[in-house]
């Protein structure tokens, strides 16, 4: 496991916050019995900004008819839907919420060719209710497999969440399961496939990002 290179800018600034906190904490509050659990307060939240930038190491299992899921997370939605901004058509959603405490890499959930990507500025509801998936703000990348098969993920900033990350552009390729963005602080990635498509989960169940098989297509 190492930390992932959004952590190497937050955590210093992280810990030097913590830092002064503490100091003074120690000024004004250490004859008060407080104090032994506002250091302890801290201590925890130290390790939870560096649990949070953890990249642990997967193995991916590559597989043109697979999609694996592009982040860790729980699925919170598996429906069909009219996808607006790029098919324009039916298609099949499945969406993973991911908490705080999951690892928030998202990886390609197909091998190919990235043929669009689009950032939009919006509001900054829950990530697991459903408006937050067109009225947050969110960046929808299209990936495209060699037979001309299109995968949609949508990455959405939830309440804590207020920067997604994006490491590719249109024309980019990325080899299934690499990383392609990164959401700092709890969030939800949004997959539309064909409608055609086999989906292997269902509401609650857990997903782990590049090893998760969530359809066939």
């Amino acid at each position: 496991m190492k930390i992932h290179k959004e952590g190497l800018k937050v955590i210093p600034i992280a810990f030097f916050t913590i830092a002064v906190i503490d100091v003074i904490i120690y000024i004004f509050l250490q004859d008060f019995r407080i104090f032994y659990f506002l250091m302890a307060a801290s201590l925890v939240f130290a390790v939870l900004v560096v649990y949070f930038f953890r990249v642990p190491r997967r193995s991916v299992v590559k597989n043109d008819s697979h999609v694996l899921a592009p982040a860790d997370g729980k699925v919170v939605e598996v429906k069909e839907v009219f996808e607006k901004e790029y098919f324009k058509d039916k298609r099949l959603q499945v969406s993973i919420f991911m908490s705080p405490l999951n690892v928030h890499q998202n990886r390609a959930p197909i091998g190919g060719k990235i043929t669009f990507i689009k950032h939009h500025r919006g509001a900054f509801y829950p990530a697991f209710v459903e408006k937050s998936s067109h009225l947050n703000e969110r960046c929808t990348t299209v990936f495209k497999l060699k037979n001309g098969k299109e995968v949609l993920a949508r990455q959405i900033a939830g309440t804590v969440a207020r920067r997604i990350c994006i490491y590719k552009k249109p024309g980019d390729h990325i080899e299934q399961g690499a990383e392609y963005g990164f959401i700092r602080f709890g969030s939800r990635v949004d997959v539309f496939l064909p409608l055609n498509a086999k989906i292997n989960v269902e509401y609650g169940v857990n997903t782990v990002g590049g090893k998760t098989v969530i359809a066939e297509i």
